[in-house]
């Protein structure tokens, strides 16, 4: 079980990461939370069917490319990407 969460925690950052995306923008888009997309990416949450689905269609692949121990596409980190700064309320 351990295997496959951490191949799910490497896959959904890479796809983000290709698809230029920070965590926030994927979460708002699966409507979830930041700290949730966080969480999978580290291989801490193991995530429902649905979730998955979710994930997959807000980075347009499937849920056998977010669980696939082979990625086919190219071994190259892509770029970081953070999120814009809010500012203080108040």
């Amino acid at each position: 079980m351990e295997d496959l969460q951490k191949t799910l925690a490497q896959n959904l950052r890479r796809y983000r990461l290709r698809a230029g995306l920070s965590q926030e923008q994927i979460a708002e888009r699966m409507d979830v939370d930041r700290a949730y997309i966080s969480g999978l990416e580290r291989g801490r949450r193991n995530p429902t069917l649905m979730t998955l689905w979710l994930a997959g269609r807000a980075l347009g692949v499937t849920v056998a490319d977010l669980v696939n121990e082979s990625p086919t596409e190219d071994a190259t980190e892509p770029r970081r990407v953070r999120a814009p700064r809010r500012k203080p309320s108040g």
